[in-house]
């Protein structure tokens, strides 16, 4: 018969065999984007820049998503209904952005709303890139890929997009009118095509 100490020992021997394994997930809330870059993207990088060191190696900063409203100028309405539009679909709160000179041929007054903005970094801005790649771009009608010439020089890449529309998350039938946006991907990188391979490895359609 066993004893209580055999009997303790036992079930702690149990409860040892049955503990799960240890998961090589990714721990939850993280975007899957961001882990993408951490588990494929960093190594394959490093092989192809020859980077010496994991801090060489570029990462996307920040995106900045913008508006620009010339008609706010005879319509201030567009500014609410912008920034609405904007939250929507970037899931943080915009801001507006002012004009910092009066043009007097154009009515423009300093300081009046001429546009609405708001920049992402970390989860926010790998889920928005992640919505944008592939969810966003393949709803263009007739998409055949974005333009592999679009960077500054200095590493940043800037998306043209003509509707708002391409966003499920903003109601179709609520839209007043379509509003052309620009996306800025503002990366660490050097040098472009540094960054133009960070991009299409996180899924970036380049056109061939």
């Amino acid at each position: 018969m066993a004893t209580g100490t055999q009997k303790k020992a036992a079930g702690k021997t149990g409860a040892k065999k049955a503990a799960p394994k240890a998961s090589k997930s990714a721990p939850a809330g993280i975007p899957r984007l961001r882990q993408r870059y951490r588990d494929e993207v960093i190594d394959s990088l490093m092989k192809e820049f020859s980077y010496k060191n994991v801090s060489q190696v570029p990462r996307v900063e920040k995106v900045t998503i913008n508006f620009g409203l010339g008609e706010a100028v005879a319509n201030p309405n567009v500014i609410k209904t912008s920034l609405e539009e904007l939250e929507l679909l970037s899931g943080q709160k915009p801001v507006a952005t002012r004009a910092k000179k009066a043009i007097a041929n154009f009515k423009l007054r300093a300081g009046l709303p001429i546009g609405v903005m708001v920049t992402l970094r970390r989860e926010r801005m790998w889920e928005f890139l992640d919505r944008l790649m592939n969810v966003a771009m393949p709803r263009i009608r007739d998409f055949k890929g974005v333009s592999g010439k679009a960077f500054d020089g200095r590493g940043n890449y800037c998306v043209p997009i003509k509707e708002q529309t391409i966003f499920p998350e903003i109601p179709y039938e609520k839209v007043d009118k379509a509003r052309g946006m620009g996306i800025t991907i503002v990366t660490t990188a050097n040098s472009d095509a540094e960054a133009k391979s960070l991009l299409k490895q996180l899924g970036m359609p380049f056109r061939a």
